[in-house]
């Protein structure tokens, strides 16, 4: 979708229109993407939030994107806030601290469709709780696509795409997979979720 390869096969339409069609730099301004694996740099949170952005961010804009993460109180309690410098892939930070900066980083773009890929599965519940609201707060108006085998990751999600060695094998909301009583419903049972 982000374009980084193109399929060899089929096509993905952004409003009726092939994303090939579009510029790479056009395409990649309308989507932010929030992976597993966090890109940190060692330098400041200050310029980690403000990498790739076409326009530097006001410092009002960083701390209100640093609210909707979920990490301002974090930030505002270290000894150089965001001029604090996070080592080398973000080895200063948890887990959960580097997915709620990859997702003020793409706050602060402000895309039209957000790509969340597996951006819970490594951390533990109450980090995943913080996360989860984070992510909410991102997604709140756009278009999200998200990636994840933990299903409280999606359980509030319009439609959910079922996919099972590569090919659709089910969709819906989620009322209506579990009603159904297929591949979702056995994923979302052995995860135990009420």
């Amino acid at each position: 979708m982000v374009r980084f390869y193109d399929a060899v096969a089929g096509e993905i339409l952004f409003d009726g229109l092939d994303i090939r069609a579009y510029q790479l730099d056009t395409l990649h301004a309308q989507i932010g993407f929030v992976s597993q694996e966090v890109d940190i740099f060692n330098a400041s949170i200050r310029i980690n939030l403000g990498y790739g952005l076409l326009n530097e961010p006001t410092e009002f804009m960083i701390l209100e994107a640093l609210k909707k993460a979920k990490l301002y109180e974090f930030v505002m309690n270290l000894p150089h806030k965001l001029d604090e410098e996070v080592g080398d892939r973000g080895v200063k930070l948890s887990g959960g601290e580097k997915q709620r900066l990859s997702l003020a980083r793409v706050i602060l773009k402000n895309p039209e469709i957000v790509i969340l890929d597996e951006a819970t599965s490594s951390l533990d519940s109450v980090t995943e709780r913080l996360v989860q609201d984070a992510i909410e707060e991102t997604i709140k108006d756009k278009t999200a696509i998200v990636i994840a085998h933990r299903l409280s990751t999606i359980q509030h999600a319009d439609k959910i795409v079922v996919l099972k060695e590569g090919r659709i094998v089910e969709t819906g909301g989620l009322k209506e997979l579990l009603e159904f009583k297929g591949e979702f419903y056995k994923y979302w049972s052995a995860q135990k979720f009420d």
